[in-house]
C-alpha cells in the first residue's frame, strides 16, 4: 500500500489501511529518517541522543498502535518515552522539546470521524514536522525490514520508559499565564471535551482554586458519542442544552486530541473560532502589552488584519495547515499564530497548537477584564465592525480542480456583492478580497474530491450570498 502524509501526518480508516502492519512500516521509515538526521552534520539534530516520545488518543486501538510504534523504535535502538494513557497532543509535543528528543509520534486522527486514526509526526522543536520531513519519511518506506523489540522486554531493559508527560506540560502552562489571578477569580468554567483526551485536564489544572470547573462529555467513548470530535456548532447540542439550564461564565470546547478549540458563551450560544482568536489577540495586545508579528492562515477572519493595523503590528498570512504557522513561529518574534479550524499557538511555548493553553489564556482574559464574553465581543464589533463567517464543503472532481483554479485566477470577479475587488491571493487555492474587507475563498482538499468554499462579510445574509456565488462559480466550470 502507498502511504502519503497530508497536512498533519498520515490518516486512514482503522483496519482498512490503518493496520498494525502499516503502522509498523511507517514507524520503521520514521526511525530510519531520524537516524539519518542524527548522523548528518547538516541536520539540526546532528549528534542528538536517539530519543522519541510516543503518545496516543482515545480512539479504537490507539494504545495498541502506540505500543507497536514504540516497539519499532525500541527495535531500532531508540530510547522511547511512551505515555501510560490517552494524552493531549500538545503534552506530547511539549515533551519532545522538553526532553530534547529527536522527535515524537502522536497516534491520533484529531477531529476526524471515529473510523479514522492517524500518525502525527512531531519534530525536535516540539511542533508539527514540515513537508520536507514528511517526504523524507515517505522515501524511507519499505527500504529496510521492520525491526521490533517486544514491550515487556524493552521496558525491562529500560529502552522503553512508560511515563506521564502531562505534569511537566501543565506546570509550564501555569507559568505562561497569570495563574494567581485565575485562581482567585471565582470563574464558573465549563469544558466540553467532546469525549476526547482533554477530559479532566482543567479539573486537574484548576484544582484548589476558586474556579468552578464542569467537564462535559468526559467519558472515554471510541465512538465519540456519535459525533466527530470537532469543535464546531453542529456538535454542541447536548452541551448547549446543559448550559441553558446551568449557566457558566464560559465554555471551552476541545477537539479529540485537545490541540484545537471552539467555544460557547455561558448560556450555550456557539462562538466562532474567529471570535476566540480576536479575543485572545486583543488580550495579548491590550492587557498584556504584547508586541510581535501576528501569523494567520488565509481562511482566518480579516478582523485580525484590522486589529494589527490599529496597533501597528506586522501581519503574516500563510497557507492552510499549522505547519506553515509553525515555520513562522520558529523564526521568532511572533505574538500569536492562529488558523480558522481552532489551532492557536502562543509565544514562549512550543510552536504548536495548544487548546489547553488557549483555555487558560481565555480565563486570564475574563479574570482581567471582569466582563462577560459577549460584552467583550460587542466591544470588538463596535471598534472593528461586524465580521460574519461561513464555510461549505461541496463535491468537486479532483481532475477538474486545476482547471477551475486557473479560470478563477485569470477571470476574477469585478466585485464581491456590492464592493469592488481589491486583492487576490493564489498560493493556497484562490482568495478574493473586496474593498469593504469581505472575502471569498475556494480551496480544494488535498486528499478528497471536495472543494471548500469560505466567505466573510458584515452580515450572515451577505455571507450566504457569497457562498452561493462561490457555488455558482464552481458549477459554471463543471459544465465545461
Amino acid at each position: 500500500m502507498n502511504i502519503k502524509f497530508g497536512t498533519d501526518g498520515w490518516r486512514a480508516v482503522i483496519a482498512e489501511d490503518f493496520t498494525f502492519a502499516n503502522v509498523a512500516r511507517v514507524a520503521q521509515a520514521t526511525a530510519d529518517h531520524w537516524k539519518s538526521e542524527v548522523q548528518s552534520p547538516k541536520s539540526k539534530v546532528f549528534g542528538h541522543e536517539l530519543k522519541v516520545v510516543v503518545g496516543y488518543d482515545r480512539r479504537l486501538f490507539s494504545d495498541k498502535f502506540a505500543q507497536t510504534t514504540a516497539e519499532v523504535f525500541a527495535g531500532n535502538g531508540f530510547q522511547v518515552v511512551l505515555t501510560p494513557e490517552p494524552t493531549p497532543t500538545p503534552s506530547v509535543s511539549f515533551a519532545v522539546k522538553n526532553l530534547h528528543a529527536v522527535g515524537g509520534v502522536m497516534i491520533t486522527a484529531s477531529h476526524n470521524p471515529p473510523i479514522f486514526n492517524g500518525f502525527k509526526l512531531k519534530s525536535y522543536y516540539g511542533g508539527s514536522s514540515d513537508s520536507k520531513t514528511c517526504r523524507s519519511v515517505e522515501s524511507f518506506l519499505d527500504r529496510n525490514p521492520v525491526k521490533t523489540t517486544p514491550l515487556a522486554e524493552a521496558v525491562k531493559s529500560g529502552q522503553i520508559t512508560i511515563a506521564d508527560v502531562r505534569p511537566a506540560h501543565f506546570a509550564a502552562l501555569k507559568k505562561l499565564v497569570d495563574f494567581k489571578l485565575i485562581a482567585k477569580s471565582k470563574l464558573r468554567f465549563a469544558h466540553d471535551a467532546l469525549f476526547g483526551v482533554g477530559a479532566g485536564c482543567f479539573e486537574q489544572l484548576l484544582a484548589g482554586t476558586t474556579c468552578k470547573v464542569t467537564t462535559l462529555n468526559a467519558r472515554h467513548d471510541v465512538l465519540f458519542g456519535g459525533i466527530n470530535p470537532e469543535p464546531i456548532k453542529d456538535n454542541y447540542g447536548p452541551s448547549r442544552k446543559f448550559l441553558k439550564k446551568h449557566p457558566h461564565d464560559f465554555c471551552l470546547v476541545t477537539d479529540g486530541d485537545a490541540d484545537r478549540i471552539g467555544g460557547m458563551d455561558g448560556h450555550g450560544n456557539a462562538l466562532t473560532t474567529h471570535q476566540i482568536i480576536c479575543l485572545l489577540l486583543h488580550h495579548l495586545i491590550v492587557n498584556r502589552k504584547g508586541r510581535g508579528r501576528v501569523v494567520k492562515a488565509l481562511t482566518t477572519t480579516s478582523m485580525v488584519d484590522k486589529i494589527c493595523a490599529a496597533y501597528g503590528l506586522p501581519l503574516v498570512e500563510t497557507g492552510v495547515g499549522f505547519k506553515y504557522i509553525c515555520a513562522e513561529m520558529l523564526k521568532g518574534d511572533v505574538l500569536l499564530g492562529a488558523e480558522e479550524s481552532g489551532g492557536i499557538g502562543f509565544p514562549g511555548h512550543i510552536p504548536e497548537r495548544d487548546g489547553i493553553l488557549a483555555g487558560l489564556m481565555l480565563l486570564e482574559l475574563l479574570a482581567t477584564e471582569r466582563e462577560s464574553i459577549n460584552r467583550l465581543l460587542m466591544k470588538l464589533d463596535k471598534q472593528f465592525g461586524p465580521h460574519r463567517y461561513g464555510r461549505i464543503d461541496t463535491h468537486y472532481p479532483m481532475e477538474k480542480r486545476a482547471s477551475l483554479m486557473d479560470f478563477l485566477k485569470n477571470h476574477p470577479p469585478a466585485k464581491l456583492l456590492r464592493s469592488p475587488l481589491t486583492g487576490m491571493k493564489t498560493f493556497d487555492g484562490v482568495k478574493f478580497t473586496a474593498e469593504d474587507s469581505s472575502w471569498l475563498m475556494l480551496r480544494g482538499s488535498g486528499t478528497e474530491p471536495i472543494l471548500r468554499i469560505y466567505a466573510e462579510a458584515k452580515s450572515d445574509a451577505d455571507v450566504r450570498k457569497l457562498l452561493e456565488f462561490g457555488i455558482k462559480l464552481t458549477r459554471s466550470r463543471m459544465l465545461n
